[in-house]
């Protein structure tokens, strides 16, 4: 074993910084024989260098992340503290400098992705950045390694777990959403403003890294439909389990049937409860992969907090370090393909459209008119009502979204349609 360390530089102290330090210190001898040589922490860059941080030497600790990353005997650059700047510029500026980087920033990746691999490789140093996607679950190196003489088809899953908390807590409980995400709240699920989570920014910055993997493409944030989470309601919920289903805000990323493109989508959709993903309860996460010769595989764990983020942190530092003893360097970025992203439009899938109409005879044979001449096929309906008003439940066979958009159009548009209460898709059939 080489006994000179190699030097560690962490960017952030946060809830996954902290423990990062902590596992480093704690497991110092086990990193060191997996390793082939020990590691050390030699700063950590912070905001408030005032805060008492356990187990950390104050005199590691600095404001000044710049003059740390530039320091050029820093081994690797660890960045956890989120956001687009100032990390682009220091992971950069460690590239520059000789450091290889191990990032949890998924925001930054799905910005930026191809230009800080491209920045990696022309200074010959790693990125890796397991911990940017669904916490402690090993997806990205599986994706990017183990499938790699493989064709992925789909990646299908949950990758927030404070929705998949709010979801499943209206499913079990018959909550409506603000209750959910109220108790959320309160178990320290759910940040104080929880927009990125709900609105599903979280999920489509995750679907971005996912698909540009999958299928060796580059995709960015703007490149996925995102829809967020705050208009289910539990009388969704009641029709879902009508259907045998529940409901869960999934990210999505496609290859086409003729495999000449590819989509990338975060949005609610009514799942099958015969699926693997239904079962996934409180703030789990999981991800079901279908490829051509593994077949349907699942990712499953705790997708977010400090231990188990830190986890997915310290396995890419102790390989980026192995491939720094060896002067090797791990995968780049694949997008040899460079497949078109097809807009949501194009997108077919399966829909659940609730709508309120009149109580009187030739009302379905409207509706059903409306979906023919719009070439949307109806699998089943069902119809309730009373004193004069009614609701109308209409489950589709597979449709385009743009073709499923012209439909509802038309149906605003009857006199007997006094809305459509809700439009939700069918996913995992």
């Amino acid at each position: 074993m080489r006994t000179r360390p190699l030097k560690v530089a962490l960017l952030g102290c946060g809830v996954v910084g902290s423990e990062v330090a902590r596992i480093m210190t704690t497991h110092a001898e086990d990193l060191a024989a997996r390793i082939g040589a020990p590691v050390e922490l030699a700063g950590v860059a912070v905001r408030r260098p005032s805060k008492v941080r356990e187990g950390i030497d104050p005199a590691l600790v600095t404001t000044d992340a710049t003059a740390l990353v530039k320091r050029g005997d820093i081994d690797v650059v660890v960045e956890v503290i989120g956001g687009i700047e100032p990390a682009r510029g220091l992971i950069t500026t460690a590239f520059e400098h000789g450091a290889s980087v191990v990032s949890a920033n998924k925001a930054l990746l799905a910005q930026d992705g191809a230009a800080l691999h491209a920045a990696a490789e022309a200074n010959g140093k790693d990125l890796y950045y397991e911990a940017a996607v669904a916490g402690a679950i090993p997806l990205i190196r599986p994706l990017r390694e183990s499938l790699a003489g493989d064709k992925v088809n789909r990646v299908l899953g949950i990758v927030n777990g404070t929705t998949n908390f709010i979801l499943d807590k209206m499913d079990s409980t018959g909550a409506g959403y603000q209750e959910a995400l109220d108790e959320a709240t309160a178990l320290g699920y759910a940040e104080a403003d929880p927009t990125a989570d709900v609105e599903g920014f979280d999920a489509a910055a995750k679907a971005a890294i996912l698909a540009g993997i999958a299928f060796h493409t580059r995709v960015r944030l703007d490149d996925v439909y995102r829809e967020g989470m705050t208009e289910v309601t539990a009388a969704d919920f009641a029709s879902a389990k009508e259907m045998g289903c529940t409901i869960k805000l999934l990210a999505i990323c496609e290859r086409a049937a003729d495999g000449g493109s590819v989509t990338a989508r975060v949005h609610p959709a009514m799942i099958p409860l015969s699926h693997p993903l239904a079962s996934v309860r409180g703030a789990y996460n999981a991800v079901f992969v279908e490829s051509d010769a593994a077949g349907q595989l699942m990712f499953y764990g705790p997708g977010a907090g400090g231990a188990p983020t830190a986890s997915a942190v310290l396995g890419d530092l102790v390989a980026v370090c192995r491939n720094r003893l060896s002067g090797a360097t791990g995968p780049g970025e694949s997008a040899y393909a460079a497949l078109p992203v097809s807009p949501m439009g194009e997108v077919v899938t399966r829909y659940h459209i609730s709508l309120d109409v009149a109580d009187k005879p030739g009302v379905l044979a409207q509706v059903a008119t409306v979906f023919a001449e719009h070439g949307v096929s109806i699998d089943t309906v069902r119809q309730q009502g009373k004193d004069g008003e009614a609701s109308l439940v209409v489950v589709t066979h597979r449709a385009s979204d743009a073709s499923l958009t012209g439909t509802v159009e038309a149906l605003r548009k009857l006199d007997t349609v006094r809305g459509v209460a809700s439009i939700m898709r069918v996913e995992g059939e």
